[in-house]
């Protein structure tokens, strides 16, 4: 039963390094548990299981608040993630009688090659639970983070846990952890020495919290009660003090989308003159009986729509329903009748001080769709997002968590506003501002700096680390060598 309660041991753990208890120096010890427990249990069923068992004790609880919108939305999510970890184990356990080094290499870029399967497939992935956003967001490790990504650091901690297991069995393995752990306090130094910094334009930011008259349902005349919300609240902002106002994610919509309803337009136009500010405004747009837009529309002082961002990334159960035909006997899909129209590119928003780029709620915790507007020139970036459906939960803290470390990693200072909370700056080393409230209507106001030194490492060169680890596992198994079973020899 050993191997059964280190599993459940490394789930608790790593849950533990993410929101709402957040230590995320646990991070770098729970995987040791549940890679300990997969070198120890002789028939593969025992390891499909174990790694089953850590994803979903981990997910189960890392999602718990899904639960809120129905336990059809959430056991289907943690069983796919289950699955993959239970596939991760299999492989780590088929190689365990391998030479420590090449498991060790096994280990990681297998590790790694589970978080890049699961945050791109299937509907686009998922990247909740990235063991990278937890350990790259400690105090000095997050200012790293701009030449490894998130994904590097997933790379660096299970590197360090894989040594430790393999030390902790036999300590003549001992330069695996010491060498590891050596790398990870030197990254992390150097981060802390040279975080990113940008020293461009200042921009003056008010985040419009106008928050729902009926979070986690739907109420009457629900839509115009929230414009009217943010309209409000925008009317008590001093004339002259901001130069950009920004409207998170379905602040407008239905009926009060101001490209179809043009009292609503002259109401915002006529606040963006009186602040002789840029107004971004995010909501949705009917297309057809069967679609719907989810845009982000920018609006210079003089009222005039000098761009418009169109989310590429849809919620697959929420903002889309995947295989609609081959579902159509889940009733409960009936809540989503229409389907989310995609964008097809990146758009970045032209200041006077300079570009800022923009994505859509889901889409800030993948680094990629961060990446591609930071490739067609963004050198600041907002994240809008709604957040009403997850209540007080942890959610709002998990997500900030996820935009804090990927503005590390694109080293550029971020706008995360949302309609209920909690709204934040966040500077590109890491920094956070203080927060809006969960299910408040406030203003917050702050300044942002745009990055004008060109891309960072990540930002350039993407996911280097985590393909590095790859190509060593492949390495492992191909490369012959002293020591090397043939593979008729795993068991």
């Amino acid at each position: 039963m050993a191997p059964y309660f280190a599993a459940v041991a490394a789930a608790i753990l790593m849950w533990a390094a993410f929101p709402p208890v957040g230590f995320g120096v646990l991070a770098f010890i729970a995987p040791v548990p549940v890679l300990w427990a997969l070198r120890r249990v002789e028939r593969a069923w025992a390891a499909l299981g174990l790694g089953f068992l850590y994803g979903a004790i981990f997910f189960g609880l890392l999602l718990n608040y899904i639960r809120f919108v129905g336990v059809v939305a959430w056991i289907p999510l943690v069983m796919w993630l289950s699955l993959t970890s239970a596939a991760y184990g299999l492989l780590v356990w088929a190689f365990r009688h391998w030479p420590a080094n090449r498991w060790f290499l096994l280990a990681v870029g297998g590790w790694g090659l589970w978080e890049l399967l699961r945050t791109r497939m299937p509907f686009g992935g998922f990247p909740w639970g990235t063991v990278g956003y937890a350990a790259g967001g400690n105090p000095g490790a997050i200012g790293s983070v701009q030449w490894v990504g998130p994904s590097g650091w997933s790379i660096l901690t299970v590197a360090f846990a894989a040594g430790l297991v393999l030390y902790l069995e036999d300590r003549e393995h001992w330069r695996l952890v010491v060498d590891t752990g050596v790398a990870v306090l030197l990254i992390a130094l150097a981060g802390s020495l040279f975080p990113p910094n940008p020293d461009g334009p200042s921009v003056r930011v008010a985040i419009v919290q106008g928050n729902s008259p009926c979070p986690q349902s739907h109420c009457q005349n629900e839509k115009q009660r929230i414009y009217q919300s943010h309209l409000e609240l925008t009317r008590t902002v001093p004339r002259g003090s901001v130069d950009l106002v920004v409207w998170a994610e379905n602040s407008t919509g239905g009926l009060f989308e101001p490209e179809e309803n043009l009292d609503v337009r002259a109401a915002i136009v006529s606040e963006a003159s009186r602040l002789d500010a840029y107004f971004l405004v995010s909501g949705t747009r009917s297309v057809s009986a069967e679609e719907f837009l989810n845009v982000n529309v920018m609006y210079d002082p003089a009222g005039r729509k000098i761009g418009e961002y169109a989310k590429r990334h849809p919620v697959p159960f929420g903002e889309y329903v995947p295989l609609r035909d081959l579902l159509a006997f889940i009733p409960q899909l009936d809540q989503i009748p229409r389907d989310m129209a995609r964008g097809d590119r990146a758009v970045v928003f032209e200041l006077p001080q300079g570009l800022i780029g923009s994505v859509i709620s889901f889409e800030g915790a993948f680094p990629r769709r961060i990446r591609s507007e930071v490739e067609v020139g963004a050198q600041a970036m907002i994240v809008s997002t709604n957040e009403s459906t997850w209540g007080t939960s942890e959610a709002s803290d998990q997500f900030i968590g996820l935009t804090r470390v990927n503005a590390a990693a694109f080293g550029q200072d971020m706008v995360h506003a949302a309609i209920t909370g909690k709204s934040v700056f966040i500077k590109a080393d890491g920094t956070l501002s203080e927060s809006t409230g969960l299910l408040t209507a406030e203003i917050l106001t702050g300044e942002i700096r745009l990055r004008t030194e060109g891309r960072t490492v990540y930002g350039q060169f993407g996911d280097w680390l985590l393909f590095l680890a790859m190509a060593s596992a492949i390495a492992a198994i191909a490369i012959p060598g002293e020591g090397r079973p043939e593979f008729g020899a795993w068991t």
